[in-house]
């Protein structure tokens, strides 16, 4: 019965979906670019960290491979963040409060480092 139940909610998640280390869904959408959908965490950091973990560990990229916003900021609550690799496309501000200047990007390690936040919370 329960895996009667199941088959949905599998149906409903895209086949080509990453789960990051915080638990939020990374969709790619097309020419480098992907999207990760509001899961009830709205902190900007959390969409970074699942940015930053799908580029590495799902794409296999090099931790110095840049990562551009590009949806618009504020993110509206309840809404996504979409990414890309290509800086072609950047809403020029990360959402991130950053020293220097900011173009909307960030290094696919400095992404991930967000997640850190996830396992000191643990300790």
């Amino acid at each position: 019965m329960i895996r009667y139940l199941l088959l949905p909610l599998l149906a409903a998640t895209p086949a080509a979906a990453f789960t990051a280390q915080n638990d939020m869904r990374v969709i790619p959408t097309g020419n480098a670019a992907f999207s990760v959908p509001w899961n009830g965490d709205s902190a900007p950091t959390a969409f970074w960290c699942a940015a930053g973990d799908y580029v590495i560990r799902d794409l296999g990229q090099p931790p110095y491979t840049r990562i551009y916003r590009t949806s618009p900021v504020p993110r509206q609550s309840g809404q996504p963040m979409d990414f890309a690799l290509s800086a072609q496309t950047s809403v020029g501000d990360t959402g991130l409060a950053l020293f220097g200047s900011d173009d909307g990007g960030v290094s696919a390690a400095f992404a991930q480092n967000f997640c850190n936040d996830l396992h000191d919370d643990n300790n």
